[in-house]
C-alpha cells in the first residue's frame, strides 16, 4: 500500500539547515505550533491541527515532509509497516501531532519508536487539543522535557 508523503521544500533549505542546530529548529517548530494553537484553540481533529501546522511551517520558510512513510528493517528486508511520521522537519525533528485529553507513555514510545527506526535524534510530542498548550521534547536517549503553556485567546472559544 502507497502511502501519501506532501513535502515543502524550502528553496534555501540547505543553507537554512546548516546555519539552524537542533535546539533552533525545534523552538521554531515549538514556535509554530504555538502560533496554530493561539488561533484556533482546542476540540479540533488532530488531522485539521497537523494541515494548519504545515501552513504556519510553509509561512516561516521551514521545510518539512508530511505523513512521511516510514518502513521497518528486519533481518535485513524493508518492511512497509504502516508507519507514518506526522512531520519532519527540515530532515532533522521528527513531529508527532496529538488532539488528546492526555499524552499517555505509549504516545512518547511512538515517538522513541520512530527516532530509533529513522536514526534521527529528536522528536517533539504535541498536543494541541487541551485548553493549554503542551509538549514533549524527546531525545533518542529517552531524555525528555515536558512543557505545559497556558495560552490566552483573544477570542472566545464557546460561540
Amino acid at each position: 500500500m502507497k502511502r501519501y508523503c506532501k513535502c515543502y521544500i524550502n528553496t534555501a533549505e540547505t543553507l537554512r539547515a546548516q546555519s539552524m542546530d537542533i535546539n533552533e529548529l525545534t523552538q521554531e517548530t515549538i514556535g509554530a505550533a504555538i502560533e496554530v494553537h493561539r488561533a484556533l484553540g482546542p476540540g479540533l481533529l488532530e488531522s485539521a491541527y497537523e494541515e494548519c501546522l504545515c501552513r504556519e511551517l510553509i509561512i516561516r520558510n521551514i521545510s518539512f515532509e508530511r505523513q512521511k512513510p516510514l518502513p521497518l528493517e528486519y533481518k535485513g528486508f524493508r518492511l512497509e509497516c504502516g508507519y507514518c511520521i506526522d512531520l519532519l522537519v527540515e530532515g532533522n525533528v521528527v513531529v508527532e501531532v496529538k488532539s488528546v485529553e492526555i499524552l499517555l507513555p505509549i504516545h512518547e514510545a511512538q515517538l522513541l519508536t520512530y527516532l530509533k527506526l529513522g536514526r534521527w535524534k529528536v522528536g517533539l510530542l504535541i498536543n494541541l487539543g487541551l485548553l493549554s498548550f503542551v509538549w514533549v521534547k524527546i531525545h533518542k536517549s529517552g531524555k525528555k522535557e515536558v512543557n505545559i503553556l497556558s495560552l490566552r485567546y483573544s477570542r472566545s472559544l464557546i460561540p
